[in-house]
């Protein structure tokens, strides 16, 4: 009888995403891909990431949209599958600098929700923040093509990678005339993209000390003309 050797795994990652388009984004780039049942029910998958010489071996998680289902749902999925890293990957509305399939890596996310109602809304912001060391390495990646070489085909133009403040809150903009789109604008207008889960992702991740937490998002629209 021939024995297939295991593989070695060299690192453990779990990439959260809110909606199916980018669910099966991530899982087309994965190999040996096996269903993986939480205690409670939660089903989940996971598959191997080859990255050179280092072989990862990759959970991946569909929450749904909003930050709290992102919190509470990330929280469950680290507890689970223990990561080194844990990444929200998904699309984002595009706020300013950005065009159509840039990648924009967050240095920070606001929860532009929080405020008080008084005559004017006063905005009480609540930020979400990655790790150094996985920022780096992102930054560092960014200025290589290598990532490009994953594409099915070359885009034109080619997509841009942004280091930069993401917004978050619990409404799908699809208007540049909502109260939502120029509260982003007028209180948090270093905002490079919009999106609703990153805020509670970071939230849910800082609660585990040495775990790298990373958001990644590519834009998909501009607020409008979905």
């Amino acid at each position: 009888m021939i024995q297939h050797a295991t593989p070695r795994i060299d690192c453990h990652a779990v990439i959260v995403t809110a909606l199916p388009v980018e669910y099966h984004s991530v899982r087309a780039h994965l190999v040996d891909i096996s269903e993986d049942e939480h205690p409670e029910g939660d089903v989940y998958e996971r598959g191997l990431f080859y990255a050179g010489e280092r072989l990862w071996e990759v959970g991946i998680v569909e929450i749904g949209m909003g930050n709290p289902n992102a919190a509470q749902k990330t929280e469950r999925a680290i507890a689970h599958f223990r990561p080194d890293a844990v990444l929200f990957v998904g699309v984002a509305c595009g706020i300013k600098d950005v065009t159509i399939g840039d990648v924009v890596v967050a240095t920070k996310v606001y929860y532009y929700h929080t405020g008080k109602a008084a005559d004017e809304f006063k905005t009480r912001p609540e930020v979400g923040l990655p790790r150094h060391r996985i920022l780096e390495r992102a930054g560092a990646e960014s200025r290589k093509s290598d990532w490009l070489k994953r594409l099915n085909t070359a885009p034109s133009p080619v997509p841009r990678v942004f280091r930069g403040a993401i917004a978050a809150g619990e409404q799908v903009l699809t208007s540049t005339q909502s109260e939502s789109y120029r509260r982003i604008r007028d209180s948090y207008n270093d905002a490079l993209a919009a999106e609703m889960e990153g805020y509670g992702f970071l939230k849910a991740a800082q609660a585990y000390s040495g775990l790298e937490a990373l958001v990644v998002r590519g834009i998909s629209d501009f607020g409008e003309g979905k």
